[in-house]
């Protein structure tokens, strides 16, 4: 469908008047990781969305005890790749180069009153049967509605910006935008895409779960009730399958953080 050979359009442009990512048509199964570490992988995930605090260590006591011989060198590694990390109080030690870029977090004791006040964004990794993909997504804190998302086999600034943009040009931008200390986010790309669209950006404390917590209850209903479900091998199909979860979360499932209500209804009564 997509063609390096078709010399009248790019291969951008031609990802783009199909509505697809260029991330769908450069995705490889990865061939960096033997199938053994990629199920090591699928299991660290599971275990890590039930149980956030679990580091490096006992990360590896819980694969030792489901038949893996693993090594805290290469549990590190692949949580590394994971974007995964354990939460608990951490020393704030000085980092170089981002560091400048950390915001402080603006929803302390914020009463958060209509939709487009609060926008809260995050990363997650996401198995797939020979490789793995991230999911970028931003869901409105008031009504809890996913406003905006992207599937991509990267770890950079630009996916985020690109899933901002969108949301932007489909429902306004807010008026906060929090995200953990990540480097996609303690970027100078970041803080003046948010600033194009005068948002104020807020960021998590370190090694503070709970100050994202709305787009970290997303990870885990999106998982236990879709992803860990419907395992695939290819990216269209996830993406289309997330889509497909994405809309029937905004438009026919209750949520209980509003009262059993309806995310998407919410979002456009009070917008």
């Amino acid at each position: 469908m997509i063609s390096p050979d078709f010399k009248a359009l790019t291969i951008e442009e031609q990802c783009y008047a199909l509505g697809l990512p260029r991330s769908t048509y450069y995705y490889r199964p990865l061939e960096g990781e033997s199938d053994r570490n990629l199920e090591i992988m699928r299991r660290i995930d599971h275990q890590y969305t039930e149980h956030p605090a679990m580091g490096a260590r006992q990360m590896v006591d819980y694969l030792k005890g489901e038949g893996f011989h693993v090594g805290r060198k290469l549990v590190r590694r692949l949580m590394a790749l994971m974007d995964i990390k354990a939460i608990y109080p951490q020393k704030s030690l000085s980092k170089g180069g981002w560091v400048k870029y950390r915001m402080p977090y603006l929803l302390r004791k914020l009463d958060i009153t209509h939709p487009n006040h609060v926008w809260s964004t995050d990363i997650s990794y996401v198995a797939m049967e020979h490789g793995f993909m991230y999911l970028y997504a931003i869901i409105d804190v008031y009504s809890r509605c996913i406003v905006g998302w992207g599937l991509y086999n990267t770890l950079d600034a630009s996916n985020a910006i690109e899933v901002l943009e969108r949301a932007i040009k489909a429902h306004g931008a807010p008026e906060i935008i929090n995200s953990d200390q990540g480097c996609q986010y303690t970027s100078k790309e970041w803080l003046e895409a948010c600033a194009s669209h005068e948002i104020k950006v807020s960021m998590d404390g370190r090694a503070r779960c709970l100050d994202n917590i709305w787009i970290e209850r997303f990870w885990r209903t999106i998982k236990r009730e879709y992803i860990y479900l419907n395992p695939e091998d290819n990216v269209a199909a996830l993406r289309h399958g997330i889509a497909g979860f994405i809309d029937y979360y905004n438009n026919r499932r209750c949520h209980q953080g509003i009262g059993h209500k309806i995310p998407a209804r919410v979002y456009a009564m009070a917008a």
